[in-house]
């Protein structure tokens, strides 16, 4: 069986796009490959100058099969005298058939006309055509360019196109290009165009000639490898960013590490303003000792292998040594400053439009996590407040203004340096955190009740003033702050109300701010909001989306114990009656939802015992008057587990009121009375879920 190679030869793709891209050709070939019945291993490759889809062993040919197909009804197919009428002709014309070639088919609807057709066969090589084309339409990007007559969209331009099968050019035709056997190499060390005879010789034609590693993880081992040698050459090992090594793997076709150095006085900085300087402006890596200590060395990566390294080590050299030399004088300069000088300067740095300044912010942080710390953490109050009234102050110094990453980070380093307590400097450090799904939290009390406040702070603005996240629209990463509230209480434990959460920031705000949003009708939707990060947060967790939407609805204001209720409502799911309890639970659920309202009176659950007939209604009030001290004595240990074993416990006596007694009855007291009764049920079923979400 032949092999196939496509391969799209761009300008450079920028390196964040290619490991989404790698996933996509993998993905779309194969689904297409599919849907033409050609199976076959598919592997892609991406460099920042080409897309490559291979696939080995595809079939030459579709399979052949028989296939039946039904046409109109055999009633309407003939006429009074046995013609076919326009149906059965209409129905042999759409199949590419005589009308004689048709029959009746009996069909459980009844007789049909049919025909049998022989459908598959077609070469691979006049169908790949075709299906490259719908994967270079199918290929998304974050963004796209137009760049020739037919205005098609890409990455980046397309400038040439190369399709084999084994050795038969596949005619691929798009973006005003045809596919040939050429292609070309590394812009220097092998430009090119190289001949191609065969699918199978492309990769060695591709790196022995044009200097090409098309794999990105034999990219990043070269790099590792290279990396490390000469690190340990000096004593040292590389302080590897992992994010950072995938990157600078698709910067390069053909990577070449190289060690550098640098003034050994430049170590006074902070180790975190060092591998910025090195990371974030050259994609260059630390050297450490064993201790985890940094060395004045750093290892880049070249795209080529130069005839001169010293000189190219030297250019690298200098720029570092150039961004090096402003790190120590931003250094200097701020620790000359002082925090009181700094906090003045937050007055004059706009936090959000009519939401006031930077200045106004630290001042509700201050505010915010001493209220918060005092329910949550009371001995860390004090420490809590002077961590919230220094966390911004660090925008305003010479270092973050040059490395903004670095906010938060130099705050932390800044407080301790100018005599802040280790609590309190820890705190601003980490106030940020957490910055995503997988990102550590704040690692001491001060620092998670500074986070909660800063996070609230700016969602309740942000809501206030209607800049509420719509699609992938969310400028001010609203999802993101709302995550990292709900990773804080849950890693915390805290049993703080969402909602008073949430309410207490919106108080902290000045009376005159100019709201776009009502008070109360913001805090409302952010809270709706919340319940969507939350089922977000649990359905990425591996919980089954009807759990979660049950779980939630029951409450999703304390957080902790929303989280073992969902867990304990997992394991209930997990047990063989599950099915059978949730219909039976739903069914009361669904009587008290449609007839509650349709009822004189209110259902408040309080219902009459001496007014109940039948023995099962007698029965199921008598085992919830036997539940309720037991379900008070779990529901106060919060014991979730245990909750929904009586549940299991009390379905024998709801399954029996169901069977044999009518709740809605003719007699208007005693349907009340029915409806109370269930009432009582159904309260207590709602503190654990809402049994209507679960579809079984």
């Amino acid at each position: 069986m032949p092999d196939f190679v496509f391969e799209i030869g761009t300008e450079e793709i920028p390196a964040r796009f290619l490991p989404r891209l790698r996933d996509q050709l993998v993905e779309t070939t194969g689904r297409l490959l599919q849907e033409q019945e050609l199976s076959a291993e598919v592997t892609s490759y991406a460099t920042p100058r080409r897309l490559v889809v291979y696939a080995s062993q595809l079939p030459a040919k579709q399979p052949v099969r028989e296939e039946l197909v039904t046409g109109p009804p055999v009633a309407i197919a003939y006429d009074d005298n046995g013609e076919p009428t326009k149906a059965a002709q209409g129905f042999a014309k759409s199949q590419g058939v005589e009308v004689d070639a048709l029959f009746s088919e009996q069909t459980e609807r009844g007789a049909y006309l049919a025909v049998r057709k022989t459908v598959g066969g077609n070469d691979a090589r006049e169908l790949l055509p075709q299906l490259c084309q719908e994967l270079l339409a199918a290929l998304s990007f974050p963004k796209s360019m137009r760049w020739e007559a037919s205005q098609a969209t890409f990455a980046r331009p397309v400038r040439w196109l190369l399709a084999l099968l084994d050795s038969e050019i596949v005619p691929v035709e798009a973006v005003s290009l045809t596919a040939g056997r050429q292609t070309f190499g590394h812009r220097t060390m092998g430009a090119g165009p190289w001949e191609v005879p065969e699918a199978a010789s492309y990769f060695e034609i591709l790196r022995d000639k044009g200097r090409v590693i098309l794999d990105v993880a034999e990219r990043t081992r070269r790099i590792r490898e290279e990396a490390e040698a000469q690190a340990s050459a000096h004593g040292g090992r590389v302080a590897w960013d992992e994010s950072l090594l995938g990157e600078v793997a698709d910067l390069v076709e053909w990577p070449q590490a190289v060690l550098g150095g640098f003034d050994a006085s430049f170590l006074e900085l902070p180790r975190a303003v060092l591998l910025t300087s090195m990371q974030s402006h050259q994609k260059s890596f630390g050297v450490e000792n064993d201790a985890g200590e940094l060395l004045p060395y750093f290892v880049c990566t070249l795209n080529l292998v130069p005839q001169d390294l010293d000189l190219v080590r030297k250019g690298w050299e200098r720029v570092l040594r150039a961004r090096l030399e402003d790190a120590r004088f931003f250094w200097q300069v701020d620790g000359k400053a002082s925090l009181t000088t700094w906090l003045d300067q937050l007055d004059k740095v706009i936090f959000l439009g009519p939401l006031g300044s930077m200045g106004d912010k630290a001042r509700r942080l201050e505010g915010l996590a001493g209220e918060m710390a005092a329910r949550v953490a009371p001995e860390a109050a004090d420490s809590a407040q002077r961590a919230g009234r220094l966390a911004k102050t660090d925008l305003v110094s010479e270092m973050v203004g040059e490395f903004a990453e670095l906010q938060g980070f130099m705050g932390g380093v800044y407080s301790r340096q100018k005599g802040e307590t280790a609590s309190v400097a820890q705190a601003v450090a980490e106030h940020y955190l957490p910055t995503g799904p997988e990102s550590a939290v704040p690692s001491n009390a001060e620092g998670a009740v500074v986070a909660l406040a800063d996070k609230a702070d700016t969602l309740v603005g942000c809501f206030g003033l209607d800049m509420v996240p719509s699609g992938a629209n969310d400028p001010y990463a609203l999802r993101r702050q709302a995550l990292g509230i709900i990773r804080i209480l849950l890693e915390y434990g805290w049993r703080l109300s969402l909602r008073d959460l949430l309410s207490w920031a919106q108080q902290a705000y000045a009376k005159d701010v100019q709201w776009k949003s009502e008070p109360g009708v913001a805090l409302e939707t952010l809270e709706t909001f919340f319940g969507h990060r939350l089922k977000a947060y649990f359905q990425g967790r591996g919980y089954g989306t009807k759990i979660v939407d049950a779980a939630l609805g029951a409450g999703w204001d304390d957080v902790p114990a929303l989280a073992q209720r969902l867990d304990a409502l997992h394991g209930f799911a997990a047990e063989e009656d599950f099915e059978q309890a949730v219909l039976t639970f739903k069914r009361a659920d669904n009587i008290i939802r449609k007839q509650g309202t349709q009822i004189d009176g209110d259902l408040d659950g309080g219902y009459s015992a001496t007014a109940l007939q039948e023995e099962q209604e007698k029965t199921l009030a008598a085992a919830l008057e036997d539940l309720a001290p037991r379900w008070a004595a779990l529901w106060e240990q919060e014991a979730f587990d245990d909750l929904f074993g009586l549940l299991r416990e009390l379905r024998p006596a709801v399954d029996g009121f169901f069977d044999h007694v009518m709740v809605m009855c003719d007699d208007p007291e005693l349907r009340h009375n029915r409806l109370n009764l269930l009432k009582a049920l159904t309260d207590r079923l709602s503190l654990l879920a809402d049994f209507s979400k679960l579809q079984v």
